[in-house]
């Protein structure tokens, strides 16, 4: 019985495997489906690359912007407007931002931000009867100190520009971290 086993086995060896011939309706498959994938990245490529240069674009620094005399600056901070061009990714535009600039303790100026860092809305200088001297946000009683240190409701300073003095007129550069706070 053993010898019908390994007889019958050594004669599977010999025969030929046979093959597995496609179809025309796999072939064809196979053929529309490479095709409408091609045709979906030639038109997917683009797009996707439309949508995802701009972020692509290296970061530079924003530009310095004249706004206002030196003259002008005061130990109490005041509201000065200024327009910035700004491009957001394919949109170009020039908004009028505002900035509070004003005169430390040692007659350096300096311009801070009026976004709340609570819930970003607009701080103003000496609105509010209980807090003078303070920027106050009338959304949410967020108070800060006129460099801009948080006093209450906020977690994080005002914001910075830096700034840079030449001819007589005061430049706002980029928006940061509040450096004065720190020091």
């Amino acid at each position: 019985m053993s010898e019908r086993k390994n007889h019958a086995s050594h004669g599977s060896e010999n025969m030929p495997v046979a093959k597995r011939e496609m179809s025309r309706r796999q072939f064809l498959s196979y053929t529309l489906g490479g095709t409408g994938g091609f045709l979906a990245a030639g038109m997917l490529v683009p797009m996707v690359r439309f949508a995802v240069d701009p972020v692509l674009q290296p970061k530079k620094e924003a530009d310095w912007v004249k706004v206002v005399e030196e003259s002008k600056v005061t130990d109490s901070p005041q509201a000065f407007k200024f327009q910035i061009h700004q491009v957001d990714g394919w949109y170009e535009s020039d908004p009028e931002i505002e900035a509070f600039i004003a005169k430390d303790k040692s007659g350096n100026i300096f311009a801070l931000n009026p976004t709340c860092k609570h819930l970003g809305c607009t701080v103003g200088w000496n609105n509010n009867a209980d807090y003078k001297d303070q920027f106050y946000c009338p959304c949410h009683g967020a108070h800060y100190t006129k460099e801009g240190k948080q006093l209450a409701v906020s977690t994080a300073p005002l914001d910075e520009y830096k700034v840079k003095i030449e001819n007589g007129f005061v430049y706002l550069g980029q928006l940061g971290p509040n450096q004065i706070v720190n020091k």
